[in-house]
């Protein structure tokens, strides 16, 4: 259960990048902050520098930030992003950092043109990776892959019956959060204790990106969905106009939901808004408990939380 470690750029200057745990030990913030990356790390660590004055760009490689999110509600978040001030850049690949005794310089590429961006911080928030290089697993003859070692459903190494992980660590179907490396954890105590008993249920896991307002997800995306080649229908709104978002004067909010035709139930969901992160744990809860959206629907909920907001949802 080592946990992750920033992925290495490979890019001439990288000694001069600060990693997200060297960024959350600062006392004070530099006025010019340049982020590569377009993930969690980056847009949640811009909102906050912006909002304490720091001028702030992101550049990510890709065409879509956040790509684990649904692209319609991303596509609101970046708009409410930009409207802070915060320059995002798309399609811009960093290729080199350079240091002088007044500022860094970082070159990147977009559209086969190289550009020049000046600042005084440049963060890594270009993903991080299993720390698991270090371990010289191959001696002992642990399969191993880029998303860790290899295990079984009881996260059990499939090659060394003794070796068992859990977390980042584990190439197993979980997701890269920290609650799911905990459960894991109890998970691995609870079989090298009494044998193996117990098998991950990865069923409806949330994830938030904790900016303002937050994005979160639950369960299948749209394009997921379609690729298990499941019928379904998709309920989704913007809602800046409803009172949850107005009251908060929030500009951006939305939500989509996946329910199958026939079952009834709940295949994902995904919302963009205040409280996000609280409302799709609801949503994870269905999801995992197989709760019907007609059950749901019908639900009557406290008034007026951003809860409640669930019933016109689907």
């Amino acid at each position: 259960a080592t946990g992750q470690v920033p992925a290495d750029l490979e890019i001439p200057g990288a000694e001069h990048l600060t990693t997200s745990d060297q960024f959350l030990e600062l006392d004070e913030l530099p006025r010019r902050i340049l982020f590569i990356g377009g993930g969690y790390i980056a847009f949640e660590f811009a909102h906050v520098a912006a909002r304490v004055g720091s001028h702030i760009t992101v550049l990510h490689r890709g065409p879509h930030p956040l790509h684990l999110f649904d692209p319609d509600l991303v596509d609101q978040l970046v708009e409410r992003t930009r409207e802070l001030g915060i320059d995002v850049h798309l399609g811009t690949e960093a290729i080199g950092i350079e240091k002088s005794s007044a500022q860094l310089t970082v070159r990147a590429v977009a559209s086969g043109k190289t550009g020049m961006f000046q600042t005084d911080m440049v963060v890594h928030a270009a993903g991080r990776v299993p720390e698991i290089n270090d371990l010289n697993l191959d001696a002992a003859g642990i399969e191993w892959e880029k998303r860790g070692v290899r295990v079984n459903e009881f996260l059990q190494s499939v090659s060394i019956p003794a070796v068992y992980a859990a977390g980042d660590a584990a190439a197993s179907g979980g997701s890269p959060l920290a609650p799911v490396a905990s459960y894991e954890g109890q998970i691995v105590a609870a079989n090298l204790l009494k044998g193996n008993h117990q098998r991950a249920n990865y069923l409806g896991i949330p994830s938030v990106v904790f900016t303002i307002p937050q994005l979160a997800a639950v369960g299948l995306s749209e394009r997921g969905a379609g690729e298990q080649n499941l019928k379904f229908r998709v309920k989704k709104e913007m809602t800046s106009t409803w009172y949850s978002s107005r009251r908060v004067a929030e500009t951006y909010s939305g939500y989509k939901v996946l329910v199958e035709e026939g079952t009834d139930r709940i295949l994902g969901a995904h919302i963009l808004g205040s409280e996000a992160g609280e409302v799709i744990n609801l949503f994870a809860l269905a999801i995992r408990s197989g709760m019907r959206a007609t059950d749901l629907k019908h639900m009557l909920f406290a008034y007026p939380t951003c809860g409640s907001n669930m019933t016109r949802m689907l």
